[in-house]
């Protein structure tokens, strides 16, 4: 099989789908790989050492689309690459389809194999290529968070730690899946108060006794969510709903109810987030203030470590790659059910139950999905 690595274009995205390790696991086995220029260099993996492990260098995108039987990116295609997609095109990377309709279409009309990262599932409902990237983003979601609570950055000039005789900062995590009890456990180790809300009491029972610090659970309700996002200096938004978009828990009003200069980062953006007031951002821009609250959006955060970021998601995807490449797609997804429930699109349909629920308001009239 022909693996077409292309070079990430979203903003400040320097993550690579492959490194030269597993490149050269690949042509061991008789696959070709095809990396465009300069992939790796963002993630300290020059075109040299591709060279090396048996890849074919190129230097545009459009070569590689048009030679791979199997394209494996990190994020979801952007406009100026949805004219590369083809029929019978197998792709196998984060989509979060529920959020971009405008994919969803452009997958639809060229009837592209799309075979989500985020919703491949394991039996016990666990989510393996979206739990390291997850990792990586709660822990970054309080990094980020206590940069912007400085004052040079608009914030309200907190210390989350706090200092002897004076009390530290109040973080609310929102949902206590990976995200947020791995932001959990930094704000934690930070020395922050922390508040870990979920709907689920028995999360909460698993977690509580695993986070040591000066933590309190709730279960979220509407009431609960108010009172505590009022009262925190930081909140994050860790809430997943795999391939639906995410539920907004957080209106307007809650977020005017918090002090000026108070910081929200919402990790679920990719799923449309789950702040009323949230809207996509990028590394670029990072941030904007509303109701008087600095809020941090982007939709590619773990895009800012990408050394570690690229080798955590390879440990996961490779295996899966690897089965792709051996099986060909339909074999493979025959073989292994947990890589099946990571197909979003196939032959001009929506497979994805989620998916296609959140999509069928914005679906043009007429498309049919009679079948699963």
């Amino acid at each position: 099989m022909i693996i077409g690595i292309p070079r990430e274009i979203k903003d400040h995205e320097y993550r690579v789908a492959l490194t030269p390790a597993g490149t050269a696991l690949l042509t061991a086995e008789g696959h070709r790989v095809v990396v465009q220029g300069q992939a790796g260099t963002g993630s300290g993996y020059p075109d040299e050492e591709y060279r090396k492990s048996g890849a074919s260098v190129v230097d545009n995108p459009e070569e590689i689309f048009a030679r791979a039987d199997l394209i494996v990116k990190v994020k979801e295609p952007l406009e100026s690459e949805y004219s590369m997609l083809r029929p019978g095109l197998v792709l196998f990377t984060y989509l979060h389809l529920a959020g971009i309709p405008g994919l969803t279409e452009a997958l639809l009309e060229r009837q592209v194999t799309g075979i989500a990262y985020e919703t491949v599932q394991l039996p016990d409902g666990t989510l393996p290529l979206l739990t390291p990237m997850s990792e990586v983003a709660g822990r970054l979601a309080v990094q980020v968070g206590a940069h912007y609570l400085e004052k040079a950055q608009g914030g309200r000039g907190m210390l989350l730690a706090g200092v002897p005789g004076v009390p530290p900062g109040k973080v609310a995590i929102l949902g206590a899946g990976v995200v947020g009890a791995n932001a959990a456990m930094v704000a934690l180790g930070l020395g922050a108060q922390v508040t870990l809300m979920n709907r689920d009491a028995n999360r909460l029972r698993l977690l509580s006794p695993m986070l040591r610090g000066n933590l309190q659970t709730v279960v979220s309700t509407p009431e609960s969510v108010a009172e505590v996002v009022r009262d925190s200096d930081l909140v994050i938004g860790a809430v997943l709903v795999p391939g639906a978009k995410a539920p907004r828990i957080v209106t307007r009003k809650m977020v005017n109810s918090m002090r000026p200069g108070s910081v929200v980062v919402d990790v679920s953006v990719d799923q449309g987030g789950c702040f009323e007031t949230t809207r996509p951002t990028s590394h670029s821009a990072p941030v904007y203030v509303e109701e008087g609250v600095i809020h941090y959006c982007v939709t590619n955060m773990p895009g800012a470590v990408p050394r570690t970021s690229t080798q955590a998601l390879c440990n996961a995807t490779f295996p899966y790659i690897v089965k792709l490449a051996g099986a060909g797609a339909l074999n493979a997804m025959k073989q292994d059910p947990s890589l099946a429930s990571g197909l979003n699109t196939h032959e001009g349909r929506i497979t994805h139950p989620a998916v296609e629920q959140a999509l069928r308001a914005s679906a043009p009239a007429g498309r049919q999905n009679p079948q699963r």
